[in-house]
């Protein structure tokens, strides 16, 4: 059952329950499906199984470690989609005894052989007896994912787990000397803890980060530092484990959740993670007559109560009836304030679900000087209002400030001027309109936003729509005769890089930004535009600013992976960023301004970043660079997709990202150095870049052998 149906983060968001061994799964399936679970995390053996001891085959037979009344059985396809397996608890395959070392190796490969012949959809393994010494556990688990196709393994990771101290024991192959030393303060755990991120890292770096290898966090009372907990948001985080023992109980005797653990959720709801309940029923609600279900999975065999409206743990109303048998299950509160949790989610805006779609989706750059776009990606560009909104407002104050200081240096006006009796446009004290070209034109939205702001501004405006795109002329001429500006808009179709204008123009208009502010060679397009320009003339924009952040993004990496090459570790991509983690505030890095006064002019560029990092943020993986950039149009009208300053509601531009060719770890408190080059050749313009701390690294795209911009 859904927890909430919401167009904004999908239909359905799935609550699974972790259950006793079962003789029947079906039955158990839909026991705990009347309560409102969609998945169940079943056992894979009983407690009591062991693997037999090894023995010489008698006559060449293979006898099955399992038998059927010691397993988990299922016989159909239908139930292996609703059943997630869980490993034995008590499996150590880097137990210091040999023999239980040996024991648990053949069970867990036992396990994981029969859970891959069931089909099912995943598989929750124990965390890890020795976190940052499991050599062997990573071992089998890492021969095991080489062998499967589509069954994920879950590693159970405790978000901060207890020190021997904390626990009154010594973990296996801990070192005894250590175990009595007094327990230290964590930056990321607190006293007694240790940072459960990193017992994860250190299994899936010897799993070479392996896709279908995912972390299930298990929450404890007890939360690690809020700004290591954003980590996770990179990570392959496919469920989070939540104990009935960590919700506490409200005035009404409800299982509710402390505030942090609320955010906590949230979060991963949003992220689209699963949330599996663990445990038994450990708080007294108050039940309608008919709720006294006999325990987990049983069946009500009275009568069903009259149907009653379900309220959450402040009487908030959930949207559904209590009317079936499965409500009167123990677990049912839990589910029901998962529910109340998912549906508070705030409202996502409707940028937000345009975008859902492209979410993590990696794109290559357009080359619109190189190549013509189609008519499909104009639409989908100018679909974008807030975009040509401050575009017109830039014209438009820019308009405003010809005018005041035409006004100015022409001293008083006569009021009596008929020039001045009405609201017509009015032409400038030169005796012309003023001349605006819109270089690079498109289909024609900045004609338009720049016809707007003359309109508002009460100007004569004559404009030069230079477009090198035969097509989008088409669709140009097609606006000027529907809106009657024919006689005011000169229509030229030739690159502006070519092209003679006619006369200078008081005013330049271009939209040749990409997603990193000058990846779309809008610094050389502009600067031999420049030429058109007449003494003290306006570029709209002004300047523009790239800034760059280090992140952690497990999904990207391995879609780059995926290609099995080195020329797409070198690409860098367009990205609508989702699950992703920033190691660190972005900062700037490369900036242009035009008109470009420079003597010469060189649009190459270099410049070494280090990103500082605060102990109590954990350590973090690397996987590369996500850039954002910012633009100045007009003086104080800025257009940005840099998060700091993100112009609201707007998304023509995503993120781009730089990989790296491996995952790097980078230390709690470890610094973070890249140092990125902007080259420029006479018929090319490309990126390099290198890693230079926590350790150094390869500089990529080295001559643009992988990817460039064409001129």
């Amino acid at each position: 059952m859904v927890l909430g149906k919401r167009s904004d983060y999908g239909d359905a968001k799935y609550a699974g329950v972790q259950v006793p061994f079962s003789d029947d799964i079906p039955k158990t399936v839909e026991s705990y499906g009347l309560c409102g679970f969609d998945f169940v995390v079943a056992p894979l053996v009983r407690d009591s199984w062991r693997p037999p001891a090894p023995a010489v085959p008698e006559n060449g037979s293979l006898p099955s470690p399992l038998n059927r009344s010691d397993c988990l059985y299922i016989n159909s396809s239908q139930w292996a989609n609703q059943v997630v397996g869980a490993v034995s608890e008590w499996i150590q395959p880097d137990a210091a005894d040999p023999a239980e070392r040996q024991r648990s190796t053949a069970a867990l490969k036992a396990q994981l052989g029969w859970a891959a012949h069931l089909g099912l959809q995943a598989v929750v393994l124990p965390p890890p007896h020795a976190p940052g010494r499991c050599p062997n556990y990573a071992g089998v688990l890492n021969q095991a994912l080489q062998g499967l196709t589509h069954m994920a393994l879950w590693l159970t990771v405790p978000l901060i787990i207890p020190t021997s101290g904390a626990t009154g024991g010594v973990p296996d192959g801990a070192d005894t000397a250590a175990a009595a030393a007094p327990a230290a303060v964590s930056p990321v755990a607190g006293v007694g803890g240790l940072d459960g991120w990193e017992a994860w890292h250190q299994v899936r770096a010897q799993c070479d980060h392996h896709n279908l290898l995912g972390a299930a966090l298990l929450v404890g009372p007890a939360l690690p530092s809020p700004s290591s907990l954003r980590r996770w948001a990179g990570e392959p985080v496919k469920a989070l484990l939540l104990p009935t023992a960590v919700f506490t109980a409200n005035k009404r005797g409800y299982p509710v959740l402390p505030k942090g653990h609320q955010e906590l959720l949230a979060a991963f709801f949003k992220l689209g993670v699963q949330v599996v309940i663990t445990g038994g029923a450990c708080h007294a609600v108050p039940a309608p007559a008919a709720a006294a279900a006999a325990g987990p999975g049983s069946k009500q065999v009275t009568p069903a109560p009259a149907a009653a409206a379900a309220v959450g743990p402040g009487g908030e109303p959930l949207g559904f009836t209590v009317t079936d048998p499965g409500e009167s299950h123990p677990l049912r509160p839990y589910w029901e304030y998962l529910c109340f949790l998912f549906r508070r989610l705030e409202v996502v805006g409707e940028q937000e679900r345009q975008e859902a779609s492209y979410r993590d989706y990696l794109q290559v750059p357009l080359q619109p000087l190189q190549d013509n776009l189609e008519s499909q990606t104009y639409e989908t560009f100018e679909k974008d209002t807030q975009k040509y909104t401050l575009y017109e407002e830039a014209v438009f104050r820019a308009l405003k400030d010809r005018q005041a200081a035409e006004a100015a240096a022409a001293g008083p006006r006569d009021p009596l001027d008929p020039a001045y009796a009405t609201d017509a446009p009015k032409p400038s004290t030169s005796g012309r309109p003023v001349v605006l070209m819109v270089v690079g034109a498109g289909r024609g939205p900045l004609v338009r936003a720049s016809m707007r702001a003359a309109a508002r501004a009460g100007a004569a405006l004559r404009v030069y729509a230079v477009e090198k795109n035969p097509n989008a002329v088409v669709h140009i001429q097609h606006m000027l005769r529907t809106e009657g500006w024919t006689e005011h808009v000169t229509l030229v179709s030739a690159d502006m890089r070519h092209w003679q204008a006619p006369e200078p123009a008081d005013i330049l208009v271009s939209e040749l930004l990409g997603s990193f502010g000058d990846n779309e060679l809008s610094p050389e397009c502009l600067d031999g535009a420049q030429r058109f320009l007449a003494p003290g003339g306006i570029s709209i924009p002004q300047s523009y600013t790239s800034f760059l952040a280090p992140v952690t993004t497990h999904k990207l990496h391995h879609d780059v992976k995926a290609y099995k090459d080195l020329e797409h570790f070198e690409t860098p991509y367009v990205v609508r960023l989702h699950r992703h983690y920033l190691l660190a505030p972005t900062q700037p890095l490369f900036t242009f301004v035009h008109p470009n006064t420079d003597a010469p002019i060189d649009n190459a560029r270099y410049d070494s970043l280090v990103f500082k990092r605060d102990p109590a943020d954990g350590a973090a993986v690397l996987h590369g660079f996500a850039g954002y950039f910012e633009c100045v149009l007009y003086k104080n009208v800025l257009l940005s997709i840099h998060p700091p300053t993100h112009s609201e509601n707007m998304f023509s531009w995503f993120p781009i990202f730089f990989p790296m060719r491996e995952p790097v770890y980078v230390p709690a408190g470890g610094e973070v150095g890249v140092q990125v080059w902007r080259c420029c050749a006479s018929h090319k313009v490309w990126y390099e870049w290198a890693l230079s701390a926590p350790v150094a690294g390869p500089i990529h795209n080295v001559n643009g052998r992988s990817y460039w911009v064409g001129l």
